[in-house]
C-alpha cells in the first residue's frame, strides 16, 4: 500500500491541474474545520476541489503542500482503516520540509472507506492541515457530518452550472454594464438552451438523444448506489415509478396520499410510509427537494401537499413523457434552483381566497419577497390571473412590491399602490 500511496502523490504532484470552469461557490477554509463538498453525482464536486487547488497555486502555494487522492481509485479498493495512517506517513516522508507549514489534503469519495470519520479527525489534530473532502452519497449529508465529525465540518453544496456558470462554459461573458440589443438577444437565446439541456457540466452543448440518455444514467447510479444499496430498498418498481412521476412533472404539487392511490390504480403494492421513506432517500441524494405552503403552522405545512422541485431542468426533460414541453413548469423549475442556490428560505403562498403565487422568499437578513413565474404574459386571461394572484400576495403579506419572472417579457406595472417587475429570466437569473 505504502508503494502505491507513494505513486499516487507523485503522480498528483507531476500532473498539471486540468483547465476549468470557476464556480460561484467558495469554500470557507476555516482552521479547525473540515470543508466538506455535498451534492449530486456529476455535479462538478472534483472539478470544484481543482479549483480551490488552482487558487492556492495562484496565491504561491508549492504544490507539493497539496496532495489529492481520489478513493474511488480502483488501485486503493478496498482501503481498509488502518491503511489510511498510512496516508500521512507517506506524504511526510516524501516531503520532512512540509511539517513546519500549513498543508492542503482534498480527499474525493472519501465515504468509501470505513472510519473515515476518525481518521479525519485525528489529522486534524495532529496535523497543521486544511482538509476538504468531497462525498456524492447519503453518506455524506451535512446532517450525517454533524453527527460523524463532531461538530467539526462545514458542508458546501454544489449544483449543476447556475446560468452564469453555463455562459462561462460557452465563453459568454458577464460585464456590469448594461447590455445592449445585441447581448440581450444572445442572452436570451442561451437561456433557452440552458432551460431545456440544464447545468451538467459533462452534457453541455451534447445533442438531446445522448444528453438525455446521459442523464438517464445518472439517475439509474443514483437509483441504485445512493437509495438501493445503501437503504436495502427491496421494492424497486415502486421507487422507479416515484422517481418517473416526480422527475416528469416538476414545479407541481405532490401528495402521498393521491400518488399511493394512483399506485394502487397500476397494480403496484407499497405501503405509505414506504413511499415516505423511498422520498425522503430521493431528497437526501439530492435528486429532487420539496418546498411546503407557506404557514406559520407546522400543522398546515404537513397536511398540505408539498411542491416538487428537480436538481435541474435537463433532468426533468430527460423523464418528461409529455409530447408538449411545459416550458413554464420548467422555468418555475429553473427559478427554484436558482433561489435554492442562495440558501433562502422557500415556501409557496396561498392566499385566503384561494390564489397561489409560486416562491414567498425570506432571505437571511430577513427581507421578503413575493416571485411569481409564467412562461409569458401576453394572454390576456393569463396576465389578469397572474397579477391578480401576486398583488393580493402582496397586500396580504403588507409587501410594495412583487416580481414576475418570464421568459421574455419585460415592463413595469403600477396598480394599486403595488409595483409589479416583470422581468426576462435570462437578466433575472444574470442578476441572482
Amino acid at each position: 500500500m505504502r508503494m502505491l500511496l507513494e505513486d499516487i502523490i507523485a503522480d498528483f504532484r507531476d500532473r498539471p491541474l486540468p483547465s476549468l470552469t470557476p464556480r460561484e461557490a467558495r469554500l470557507p477554509a476555516l482552521k479547525g474545520k473540515i470543508d466538506t463538498v455535498i451534492g449530486m453525482r456529476r455535479s462538478g464536486k472534483t472539478w470544484f476541489l481543482y479549483q480551490r487547488m488552482q487558487a492556492l497555486l495562484d496565491q504561491g502555494i508549492a504544490k507539493d503542500r497539496l496532495l489529492y487522492i481520489n478513493f474511488d481509485d480502483e488501485r486503493l479498493l478496498p482501503m481498509r482503516r488502518d491503511e489510511l495512517s498510512a496516508i500521512p506517513e507517506v506524504y511526510y516522508r516524501l516531503y520532512p520540509h512540509n511539517r513546519s507549514q500549513t498543508c492542503y489534503f482534498f480527499c474525493d469519495e472519501i465515504q468509501n472507506v470505513d472510519g473515515w470519520e476518525s481518521f479525519l479527525c485525528r489529522l486534524l489534530d495532529s496535523e497543521d492541515m486544511q482538509l476538504a473532502v468531497t462525498g456524492s452519497s447519503a453518506r455524506l449529508l451535512s446532517r450525517e457530518i454533524a453527527t460523524s465529525l463532531r461538530g467539526r465540518a462545514l458542508a458546501t453544496e454544489i449544483f449543476p452550472f447556475s446560468f452564469r456558470e453555463a455562459l462561462r462554459f460557452q465563453g459568454v461573458a458577464l460585464t456590469d454594464q448594461p447590455p445592449g440589443g445585441q447581448q440581450r438577444a444572445l442572452l436570451a437565446n442561451r437561456l433557452r438552451d440552458y432551460l431545456l439541456q440544464g447545468g451538467f457540466p459533462e452534457v453541455q452543448g451534447i445533442e438531446a438523444p445522448y444528453r438525455h440518455a446521459i442523464l438517464q444514467e445518472y439517475v439509474d447510479v443514483v437509483i441504485l448506489r445512493d437509495v438501493v444499496e445503501r437503504h436495502g430498498v427491496a421494492n424497486i418498481t415502486a421507487l422507479r415509478y416515484l422517481i418517473r412521476h416526480l422527475l416528469g412533472a416538476p414545479a407541481t404539487l405532490f401528495s402521498i396520499n393521491r400518488f399511493h392511490n394512483d399506485l394502487k390504480s397500476q397494480g403496484i403494492a407499497c405501503g405509505k410510509n414506504s413511499l415516505h421513506e423511498y422520498l425522503a432517500y430521493l431528497i437526501d441524494a439530492f435528486l429532487i427537494d420539496l418546498v411546503p405552503i407557506h404557514s406559520r403552522s407546522l400543522r398546515q405545512q404537513q397536511v398540505n401537499p408539498r411542491k416538487a422541485y428537480v436538481i435541474d431542468t435537463g433532468l426533468a426533460l430527460a423523464f418528461c413523457h409529455q409530447a408538449q414541453i411545459d416550458r413554464g413548469r420548467l422555468l418555475e423549475n429553473l427559478v427554484f434552483n436558482a433561489l435554492r442556490r442562495q440558501n433562502q428560505t422557500i415556501t409557496y403562498f396561498r392566499g385566503a381566497e384561494g390564489y397561489e403565487v409560486d416562491f414567498h422568499v425570506i432571505a437571511g437578513d430577513g427581507t421578503v419577497q413575493l416571485i411569481q413565474v409564467c412562461e409569458s404574459l401576453r394572454d390576456p386571461r393569463t396576465r389578469a390571473r397572474e397579477l391578480h394572484a401576486l398583488t393580493a400576495a402582496l397586500r396580504e403579506c403588507g409587501l410594495p412590491r412583487g416580481c414576475i419572472v418570464t421568459l421574455d417579457d419585460s415592463e413595469q406595472i403600477q396598480q394599486d399602490g403595488l409595483t409589479i417587475d416583470v422581468v426576462p429570466a435570462w437578466r433575472w437569473l444574470v442578476a441572482q
